[in-house]
């Protein structure tokens, strides 16, 4: 967990820094990425709120979000990430949100997804996405990628601002 705080030291600095907020919608990695936040101390200060968005279930009643109302639309995927991305920030009021889903494995989803894919979207004054592929079927081990591709692309995106 060490180097997923230290990543988020970076992250909660600049976020302090600037008076901005986060709201965090992840999948696949858990809540590590959450916890690595709110491992900073005064996380309070710029973190709002997250979720483990693991099932359909918790999406509409977290996330309030009806996959039906978005043709085509599918969990694992880049447009995905940013759904879940926008609706944290929007429901929770933050400055960003961070959407994350994937298959973190040993086997792939039930999507088709192999183990080790990822998609994790940045959502706010800029937005961007990305798409991880370990090529790795290590459950534990893709899990802690994602969060830490997570928040360098997060601390990647502040930076840029």
């Amino acid at each position: 967990m060490s180097s997923l705080v230290s990543m988020a030291e970076a992250v909660s600095a600049l976020l302090k820094e600037r008076g901005e907020t986060v709201a965090i919608a992840e999948s696949s990695t858990g809540g590590l990425i959450s916890a690595a936040l709110l491992a900073v101390p005064g996380a309070s200060t710029y973190f709002v709120g997250g979720g483990v968005i693991y099932t359909q279930s918790a999406r509409k009643t977290l996330l309030d979000i009806d996959l039906d109302a978005n043709p085509g639309m599918r969990p694992s995927t880049e447009s995905y990430a940013q759904l879940l991305a926008s609706t944290s920030r929007e429901r929770l009021g933050t400055t960003w949100g961070v959407g994350e889903t994937g298959a973190a494995g040993p086997s792939g989803n039930r999507y088709g997804d192999q183990p080790g894919h990822s998609c994790i979207a940045v959502i706010g004054p800029i937005a961007r996405t990305i798409t991880v592929e370990t090529g790795q079927s290590d459950r534990e081990e893709n899990m802690w990628q994602f969060a830490r591709d997570a928040l360098a692309l997060l601390e990647k995106i502040l930076r840029a601002r």
